[in-house]
């Protein structure tokens, strides 16, 4: 296959869980040369090699480079790394888990391909009913007038009332209240990068209930069954849906 044919594909918080069954599956599809990256160099270049020797990955279809995503000059370091090697990026997998992170990968898939996708995996928790804020509702909800700006001001003004301890009282989320609230946001951003960006695939996806450190592998799914949906979304054709929430394989409102 020729390099104009390939498809590149960069997979955020990869070296274990959910993401490193992702870049599994897409290293294995053929034509696809995937990205995996972590913040802990040792620990990347770990997980690629377990994938290459555990899996029988090649060098041609998986590498690593070293993202954190909060840092950026590490997302700059990361954007340079793509546009010098490749000349463009295909898929976007944001599974690192912090929503703010995706702002400089949509920079990146801007300038670099036609019709990309990003693919935020997400959580059912995110889901508007499980907000009783209404001011903070509204304006999630609000996707033509949603901005960055309003984004933030939603995270920031709920932190100042978790930090005052208020949650309850200002009708915030009180059970595991902050990953609520980030998901809701990464959702939220999820639709209005598909607004602004008609010819991306933008979608986001609960990948189910996995067996990873993050709930200490009380899941009832594997990993490479919770790897199947983001990897579904991030290879679909350039017609398929944008700006949607998926339960595994099911389409739910936001």
């Amino acid at each position: 296959m020729g390099e104009e044919a390939k498809r590149y594909a960069v997979v955020t918080g990869a070296n274990k869980g959910i993401g490193f069954g992702i870049c599994k599956k897409l290293a294995s599809t053929g034509g696809v040369v995937v990205v995996l990256t972590a913040r802990d160099e040792k620990r990347g270049l770990e997980a690629i090699e377990r994938l290459k020797k555990e899996f029988g990955l090649s060098d041609d279809s998986l590498l690593f480079h070293q993202l954190d995503v909060t840092d950026p000059p590490s997302v700059a370091s990361l954007a340079a790394f793509v546009k010098t090697r490749f000349g463009k990026l295909d898929i976007l997998v944001n599974n690192a888990g912090v929503p703010g992170g995706v702002v400089n990968g949509e920079n990146v898939l801007r300038r670099l391909s036609t019709s990309p996708r990003i693919v935020n995996v997400s959580s059912a928790m995110g889901v508007l009913k499980h907000i009783p804020n209404e001011w903070a509702r509204g304006l999630f909800e609000d996707i033509d007038n949603l901005t960055n700006q309003k984004l933030g001001d939603v995270l920031r003004e709920f932190l100042k009332d978790y930090k005052k301890g208020s949650l309850e009282s200002k009708n915030w989320p009180i059970v595991v209240s902050g990953y609520t609230m980030s998901k809701a946001a990464l959702n939220a951003y999820t639709r209005m990068l598909a607004k602004k960006f008609p010819n991306f695939r933008v979608n986001c996806v609960c990948p189910g209930f996995v067996k990873t450190d993050l709930n200490e592998n009380t899941g009832f799914m594997s990993i490479d069954e919770g790897a199947e949906s983001p990897v579904r979304l991030a290879l679909l054709p350039d017609d398929s849906p944008s700006g949607q929430f998926y339960s595994v394989d099911e389409i739910i409102p936001f």
